[in-house]
């Protein structure tokens, strides 16, 4: 019952958000649902989705909208998710050419049952939406493949602009939180990207990753998780709070203060970031373009 009633509990004065009406969001609806795509804004009740759809921005999310993990901070639920849909990569280009976007992001569920963990899928996505728009910078917050260093590399041998994985929370939390995933390995991860890039030449790949606060960390494991970030050579951090989907969910500990989310960014900046964005509302693509161009130019 005490969990349930932390996850209820009324929000705190800076995380009530008034609600943006407009045609724009209803345009970029329509798009979605005439091209049969899925945005992680909607599975995962992101509180900016009506915001974002105004500005004719989603993140879209392919193969499938079901996860085979179990993570308790996450909305998506976890069932088979079925076969992987052939033309998607070309209904997610055509979306992003609609809506006339410079900044195309994209991200997954978990797909531990497919060989590569969905890496072609999202290489040939990446390779659809280059073509429908050859100038538009293209981010792919991946899942990590199960620690993969081939079904990364065919991720980047598609030439996103940004790899993202987040590490989402503390690693003294992840047995709680998101048992079936590894601290190291996505830390790992980001730091083979890197690798990846580098021997493969071409053009500068960005790291990006973010977590969540109000789970119950400390200051100091949050700080801890920013040195290490930074040690996998990660160009780019959000930090948001965390807000429970349901009571079903793991529930938060503590809402945190915007003076906290402050500090935290002139840290992160201390530290080396090239960009940052936290604050309450931020999560990982939101303002993605406009965190990217921070980064780029910094």
């Amino acid at each position: 019952m005490a969990d349930r009633q932390q996850t209820t509990r009324r929000l705190p004065p800076w995380l009530k958000k008034r609600l943006v009406a407009g045609e724009e969001a209803g345009h970029v609806g329509r798009i979605l649902r005439e091209l049969g795509l899925a945005t992680v804004c909607r599975a995962a009740h992101c509180p900016n989705e009506n915001e974002c759809f105004s500005r004719r921005t989603a993140t879209f999310m392919i193969l499938g909208e079901t996860c085979t993990r179990a993570c308790r901070f996450c909305a998506i639920s976890e069932q088979d998710p079925g076969p992987v849909r052939a033309d998607e990569p070309a209904a997610v280009a055509e979306a992003a050419g609609r809506l006339g976007l410079r900044h195309v992001v994209v991200t997954s569920v978990t797909r531990d049952d497919l060989p590569d963990g969905g890496a072609g899928h999202f290489a040939r996505t990446i390779l659809a939406i280059r073509q429908r728009l050859p100038e538009a910078t293209i981010e792919v917050l991946v899942p990590d493949f199960r620690g993969s260093r081939d079904a990364l590399a065919a991720v980047l041998a598609a030439g996103p602009d940004v790899l993202n994985h987040n590490v989402e929370t503390v690693p003294r939390l992840y047995a709680q939180v998101r048992p079936r995933a590894d601290y190291a390995r996505s830390l790992e991860m980001l730091a083979a990207a890197k690798q990846i890039a580098h021997t493969a030449g071409g053009a500068r790949l960005f790291t990006k990753s973010g977590l969540m606060v109000g789970l119950g960390e400390s200051d100091a494991e949050v700080e801890q998780v920013l040195r290490d970030l930074r040690g996998a050579d990660c160009d780019i951090v959000t930090i948001g709070q965390y807000l429970a989907p349901s009571p079903e969910h793991f529930p938060v500990r503590r809402f945190v203060e915007p003076g906290a989310f402050e500090r935290l960014e002139a840290l992160a900046r201390e530290l080396g970031f090239r960009a940052v964005a936290a604050g309450p509302f931020v999560r990982s693509s939101y303002h993605a373009a406009e965190v990217f161009r921070r980064g780029k130019d910094a």
